[in-house]
């Protein structure tokens, strides 16, 4: 695959250095700050093009756009117009409008596009997906994450909820493999302009329960999830990529592949464009998940529970 990489950003640099693991042809790699761009150049040797539009001008077969979530619709619509498939670092947008209007654009043009919800493809995740299809928890009761960390100055134009609950509302959803109905959320600002932490409760159609608790205040990371069964519970921790599995009998460690989850997901992507297949995560997952967040803000801001329509 001739593939381009369009912001090379912290998580831009890391498409850019797996692609090369994979050994995909790197054409081109875009982004504003000249100097890091023409390095970056040189270590992988391909082009460096200040104008993502001027990449765009070369053969390519797919791109990652790894830029601000502000400027994926734009970014997004002039690939598609040159008929190039495309993976959204997620959240697929900003807002429902720009959101639809990629989507509409998908509809128009013959390409295939994959938004990056990464965790989907974290061997954890995997692993746990199987547990629950195969019923070894039971009955889900719950599922509650926590998402804790310091702040990293570079996100600047969304809040936690968009930068990092995103993750999990798509998680959770997935795992119960239902639809939220119904949000609350309480969330405020300590050192950044948008909300810096947040607890956020969903409700899903089948009545079970998510509980989400983010921050960007805590001076270490924490990234875990614990589902609840009627037969037992899984805890997961994303860090050390370890599953614990309790019963009424014992404590089990779960065998866990380790691979890692940028490897899987573009594994993925190239080869949904190479046999013609349904990426795991659509645009309008990916708008599903941007109206939860919304809506989550809406939540605190309005101190309501906000139903979610279709």
């Amino acid at each position: 695959m001739r593939v381009g990489v369009i912001g090379v950003g912290e998580m831009g640099k890391n498409h850019l250095r797996v692609y090369s693991e994979m050994n995909q042809e790197i054409i081109g790699i875009s982004d504003i700050n000249e100097e890091r761009g023409k390095i970056l150049a040189g270590k992988y040797n391909t082009q460096f093009f200040k104008d993502y539009k001027e990449l765009l001008k070369k053969d390519l077969d797919a791109v990652s756009i790894v830029v601000p979530t502000t400027l994926h619709k734009k970014v997004a619509l002039d690939c598609m117009k040159k008929g190039i498939n495309l993976l959204i670092e997620k959240p697929i947008a900003d807002t429902l409008g720009n959101a639809d209007e990629i989507i509409k654009n998908t509809m128009n043009e013959e390409v295939k596009i994959m938004i990056g919800h990464i965790l989907r493809f974290h061997p954890v995740i995997e692993k746990t997906k199987e547990m629950v299809e195969s019923e070894l928890l039971g009955e889900l009761v719950s599922i509650s994450a926590k998402r804790v960390g310091p702040y990293n100055p570079r996100i600047r134009d969304v809040g936690i909820i968009i930068d990092l609950g995103v993750h999990d509302i798509d998680i959770i959803s997935y795992l119960y493999n239902d639809k939220v109905e119904y949000v609350y959320a309480s969330a405020g600002s300590v050192i950044h302009n948008f909300e810096d932490h947040a607890n956020i409760l969903l409700k899903f159609r089948n009545g079970h329960a998510g509980v989400i608790e983010t921050n960007w205040l805590t001076p270490y990371k924490i990234r875990t999830l614990t589902l609840v069964g009627d037969k037992g519970i899984a805890s997961i921790d994303y860090i050390s990529s370890s599953i614990k599995l309790y019963n009424e009998e014992e404590e089990i460690d779960i065998k866990v592949e380790k691979k890692e989850p940028l490897r899987n997901e573009l594994e993925h992507f190239i080869e949904c464009i190479e046999k013609d297949k349904d990426p795991l995560i659509s645009v309008k997952d990916g708008r599903k998940v941007l109206k939860v967040a919304l809506s989550a803000i809406e939540s605190y801001k309005e101190n309501k529970i906000v139903k979610i329509s279709d």
